[in-house]
């Protein structure tokens, strides 16, 4: 029997992904537009809704940086309201293990599983350094390495409090000695899926014992084998088995009547996407200097980037590039042999069009990533919110459930029984 294909929705909060310009695009702060989407998935009979969240505005030459979504609502409330609007789709919000306490979050992601009836998902995050810690009473700056050691030590003390089963506790670990009556009995799932991103090898380790699905960002179809087997592999020190851990990308697409047609839209929207403004913003993050002064259709700048880590350019942000000259002189490289203005190379080296062709030919090669173990599915990341999904559910879908891949209906009563976790 072939594998069943994992498909969530996305709901950006940070990006260079939506094209604001297109009269399609909606408000990404408007309750509407979280309920439309929503509803889209829960009609492609998709396992889950995915909404990113940032803690603090980015800031980048000390300003505002123009590409993250000011007025976003808090993430628990509204993936509480939808609970009210949708009956199986699973809700997965972003949540911060640096800043938030785990009785606090234990209850509040307890209560949206009882609220749902099961459908609860934490996607854990962590906090690279004292730019967020200004939100926040404690404040301070955890090492990268101590980051992973108390996201761990959240995920056991979380899990510890849901099995109290609304009892008493008393926990103490090397980050937390707390103890008390928890309140809320044990959720519909038990404990709520548990998801986390993270491509390094303390983020990877983190995933295999404690996660129930790991967010991918291999697109490449070798390197997703590579990866997906990587961290399958870990799992056994846990005493878990490969079904245990799913594996699931963030992608793109883009459909077409052929294929031509497709990589022609694909070609205006990623031009949509980066504007002249937005390569030179994302440009700078590599050099780490203000590049305002550079003409986005003109060459690299022959100037090699700044080193100081200590003082990047964009606050707010997680380091993209551990070796930036090494970084610059590939894109140089790419951008000489190509001939390709700056804006050209950020359009090719930040691109997330991962399937772009008519719809029978992005269901085929969306099977081919899973049937591979590439990956156990994907989270759909469209370029207009919120009816990116549209095409989508109506198009690919249907070519999914022909090849017996996908779900013709929700056979779970929980998010946990939906995705095939014990």
């Amino acid at each position: 029997m072939p594998k069943q294909i994992i498909l969530a929705a996305h709901f950006p909060g940070v990006n260079n992904t939506t094209v604001w310009s297109d009269p399609r695009a909606g408000s990404q702060i408007d309750f509407d537009s979280f309920e439309y989407l929503a509803k889209t998935a829960e009609r492609g009979l998709f396992d889950f809704f995915f909404l990113a969240e940032g803690l603090r505005l980015r800031e980048q030459r000390g300003l505002i940086h123009d590409l993250d979504v000011v007025g976003r609502p808090d993430t628990l409330t509204v993936l509480t309201a939808l609970a009210a609007v949708t009956t199986h789709l699973g809700l997965a919000g972003t949540l911060n293990a640096t800043w938030h306490e785990p009785y606090e979050l234990a209850r509040q992601l307890a209560t949206l599983d009882h609220l749902s009836n099961g459908r609860a998902a934490w996607n854990v995050v962590t906090s690279p350094g004292a730019f967020f810690g200004e939100n926040f009473r404690r404040g301070g700056f955890l090492d990268h390495a101590d980051r992973y050691v108390r996201a761990a030590e959240f995920i056991r003390t979380a899990r510890a409090l849901w099995d109290t089963d609304g009892g008493d506790f008393a926990i103490r670990n090397s980050q937390f000695d707390i103890k008390g009556r928890f309140g809320v009995p044990r959720s519909p799932q038990g404990h709520p899926v548990i998801l986390q991103a993270g491509d390094s090898d303390a983020g990877r380790e983190l995933a295999a014992q404690h996660s129930d699905a790991i967010f991918s960002r291999h697109h490449q179809i070798d390197d997703a084998r590579i990866f997906y087997r990587d961290v399958k592999d870990r799992l056994a020190k846990y005493s878990r088995a490969e079904n245990d851990l799913k594996i699931i990308p963030g992608v793109s697409y883009v459909l077409g009547d052929s294929d031509a047609d497709a990589q022609e839209k694909a070609h205006h929207i990623r031009r949509q996407q980066v504007s002249p403004q937005t390569a030179i913003l994302l440009l700078e993050q590599l050099w780490n200097t203000d590049l305002s002064g550079y003409d986005a259709e003109g060459p690299l700048p022959a100037i090699d980037p700044v080193l100081d880590e200590d003082d990047t350019i964009i606050k707010g942000r997680a380091g993209m590039y551990p070796d930036r000259i090494k970084t610059a002189n590939e894109w140089r490289a790419r951008a000489e042999a190509k001939n390709l203005s700056i804006r050209d190379l950020i359009i090719e080296v930040t691109g997330r069009q991962n399937f772009i062709g008519t719809a029978d030919r992005v269901a085929e090669q969306l099977n081919e990533y899973v049937q591979t173990d590439a990956c156990d599915g994907f989270i759909l990341v469209s370029h207009l919110t919120p009816a990116g999904l549209d095409d989508f559910v109506d198009q690919v879908v249907p070519l999914l459930q022909e090849r017996g891949v996908f779900r013709t209906e929700y056979s779970g009563a929980t998010l946990r029984q939906n995705l095939g976790l014990s």
